[in-house]
């Protein structure tokens, strides 16, 4: 079994470890005390939307450029410039934060500036991480890096949240637990990168002044640094924590837990995709490219409405299990409809960002990144300010700008590909899941609230099943039998 295979099969693990630690840590746990679970995830998303400031397309040069100075034996060099630059982009980065209020008075009343000490370190911390992350891939070492960027946060956000709830220690002690793991991510990272190579720290710049490289690094980075502000989540968080609150924060983060659910299908797809998507724009085969991404999208929006339509069905019975504030949740239903379905859309629309992001036109895919955070940020603001929706008006925000975002795409693959994720079959996977939907709601209700969350999301199971297989919209019997689970859980 070769290296990137072990690496990817692990890695696929570790992110589905993740993924059902922060679910069911979100669901049973953290309702607890959505205050308080609320400042915690206002303190990381709020970081990471801040790190590209301070990183600014850096650690994507260290694996655009790795090899050239590998070859000439400076790649410890290009590592500690690397290190170097963030750490003064830092100092300049912490100079305006802390300028900002003498030309924007305002600015000192925000939730930003009441916890800059959890905010402007883990900042530090998280972009020097970013640079260790992409520089370690270089060695095809993937599975240590998501242990630290999947499961050290969710860690994190657990063990702090119980600290404080469950153990009764001071808030100062949680968020001290909360900054001490992302610390113990920053030297894990340092003792790993050393454990694949010993490092070397090197200052000298006269390898980046010799044919003005530093100028291809500079665009490179520069231009990697534009393609990060398309993190609509980190900035939902953000402008929700400063507009409306840190409950707020905390239910809007639990109900993202339960809707992430529908993106399941789609872990791994880039990593699995990206081969097939080179090879036939290399070969210039737009045929069959249109067939894999019609094949693959179809796949992913009819797993995806499987698990919308069982969630519509369960999430109110699913609430009554949930902690004492369960009930709060249940007040934002229209949040998980709305944006599930915007989830849902995203996943019809297969890997549209990956054909243009693989291709020379990649570009293009930084324009409409920054047109997604631009619609995020307006929408959000618009609908804050002019209406009482709360949480609705976010999930309006993000469906729209989801959509926006990827008919902008679908439109531009078509136009210089002529290939689009969108097929008939696709109508009558909605049509099907609506009405399996429908009769699940419509069924009688028993007084126990587990077999209703059991029975209504199987009653739809059925259904689906029913209408797909009279319609063979789908194949699945290619994956409801024992060939099929066996090679699942095979290693080569």
């Amino acid at each position: 079994m070769s290296v990137v295979a072990r690496q990817g099969f692990k890695y696929s693990i570790i992110g589905y470890i993740g993924f059902l630690l922060g679910t069911v840590s979100a669901i049973f746990i953290f309702p607890n005390d959505f205050e308080f679970y609320g400042k915690l995830r206002y303190i990381l998303p709020t970081a990471e939307m801040l790190v590209p400031f301070v990183v600014l397309g850096i650690s994507y040069s260290n694996v655009k450029f790795f090899h050239s100075v590998e070859k000439d034996g400076k790649k410890q060099n290009m590592l500690s410039l690397s290190l170097l630059t963030v750490f003064i982009n830092f100092i300049i980065f912490s100079a305006v934060f802390f300028v900002l209020p003498y030309f924007y008075p305002k600015f000192r009343h925000s939730e930003a500036w009441k916890i800059k000490e959890m905010i402007l370190p883990l900042i530090l911390i998280l972009s020097f991480c970013a640079i260790f992350n992409k520089y370690t891939s270089n060695y095809k070492r993937i599975v240590v890096s998501n242990i630290f960027d999947n499961l050290f946060p969710k860690i994190a956000n657990l063990g702090a949240f119980c600290l404080f709830f469950y153990f009764a220690f001071s808030q100062k002690v949680a968020f001290a637990f909360f900054f001490g793991v992302f610390a113990l991510m920053l030297f894990g990272y340092i003792y790993y990168t050393n454990k694949l190579e010993k490092i070397q720290l090197d200052f000298t710049t006269d390898y980046f002044k010799k044919n003005d490289f530093w100028k291809d690094f500079f665009n490179y980075s520069f231009f990697g640094f534009l393609g990060t502000f398309g993190n609509y989540l980190a900035i939902n968080s953000f402008m929700i924590g400063e507009f409306m609150g840190m409950e707020e924060v905390g239910i809007y983060s639990v109900l993202y837990a339960l809707i992430s659910l529908i993106s399941i299908p789609q872990l791994g797809l880039f990593n699995i995709s990206a081969p097939i998507i080179n090879k036939t724009l290399a070969d210039g085969d737009m045929v069959e490219l249109d067939r894999f991404h019609k094949k693959t999208s179809l796949s992913l929006y009819f797993l995806g409405a499987v698990l919308f339509s069982c969630i519509m069905v369960g999430f109110p019975y699913l609430t009554q299990f949930m902690p004492k504030n369960g009930t709060m949740l249940r007040e934002y239903e229209p949040v998980v409809w709305i944006w599930g379905s915007a989830v849902l859309i995203d996943l019809a629309t297969g890997f549209n960002g990956n054909i243009i992001s693989l291709s020379k036109h990649y570009r293009f895919n930084i324009l409409v990144m920054l047109l997604l955070a631009g619609l995020t940020i307006g929408l959000n603001y618009y609908f804050i300010k002019n209406t009482d929706l709360k949480l609705i008006g976010i999930a309006l925000s993000t469906a729209i700008s989801l959509i926006i975002y990827n008919v902008v795409k679908i439109v531009f693959n078509y136009i210089v590909f002529k290939v689009s994720p969108l097929t008939i079959e696709m109508i009558f996977v909605s049509i099907i899941c609506t009405l399996a939907i429908t009769v699940a709601i419509v069924l009688p209700t028993f007084d126990s609230n587990f077999i209703n969350l059991i029975y209504k999301p199987t009653v739809v199971l059925i259904l689906i099943y029913i209408g797909n297989y009279f319609t063979k919209v789908f194949p699945i019997e290619n994956y409801l039998n024992a060939k099929f689970i066996k090679s699942v859980f095979k290693i080569k």
